[in-house]
């Protein structure tokens, strides 16, 4: 599926997801309402300015795409506006609710999406986040990419691929001519092997969960 966001649709986009788990009883929004839920100062990073037009291009942009469109069967003279993605995606709770987050905060830890998410959904521990991250990975095509781990932190960084592939920043640092070329490949390498030791972390986790299951067989 080719989808392409810009990001004004991501942030139309994830304004609406928001909104229909947290506040369903205001949902479908009004493109009033639709515009103040994208320029929101809290949850939203970068804090937008979008006035009515820019949204009502990206919401006309999102119903070509199928993912968005005016809500049908509203009982209201005010034409109002909801999400197709599980249309779309048949995501489980949990990979809206970290898809929701990416759109609207950017790139992230598994522990700023497992707080950032907790009012759309709960992830009892980080192992659930990471996943659910794994699954968005592993889709045909990857919706999520972990980003290569920024010098002096200690957990990965992860991304939707909604809006197109992600470049990796790092800090720049001098280095002599010719050599930016191998680090850039150095980069990619350390990139690999981070997501196949998270894979492999995963496993681990799937296969304890597996063994107390099948413990509890016998208790």
């Amino acid at each position: 599926m080719d989808i392409l966001l810009d990001e004004v649709e991501t942030r139309v986009l994830g304004s609406l997801v928001e909104k229909d788990i947290t506040t369903p009883d205001y949902y479908p929004l009004s493109l009033n309402a639709l515009v103040n839920a994208c320029n929101q100062k809290n949850n939203r990073d970068p804090v937008m300015n979008l006035v009515e037009d820019d949204v009502r291009q990206a919401l006309n942009s999102l119903q070509e795409k199928r993912l968005a469109g005016p809500a049908s069967g509203a009982d209201s003279r005010v034409t109002k506006f909801e999400h197709r993605m599980q249309e779309v995606f048949n995501f489980t709770r949990g990979e809206t609710a970290i898809l929701c987050v990416l759109f609207l905060r950017g790139a992230q830890t598994p522990g700023e999406l497992r707080g950032r998410s907790d009012r759309m959904h709960h992830f009892e521990d980080l192992s659930e986040v990471q996943s659910t991250l794994h699954r968005l990975i592993e889709r045909d095509p990857p919706l999520v990419k972990m980003l290569a781990r920024q010098p002096g932190t200690k957990a990965a960084r992860y991304a939707h691929l909604l809006s197109g592939d992600v470049e990796e920043t790092s800090v720049a640092r001098s280095s002599p001519p010719g050599h930016a070329a191998d680090n850039s490949a150095d980069g990619d390498r350390i990139s690999r092997l981070e997501s196949e030791l998270a894979a492999l972390q995963l496993e681990v986790t799937e296969l304890k969960q597996q063994l107390a299951s099948f413990r509890k067989q016998f208790e």
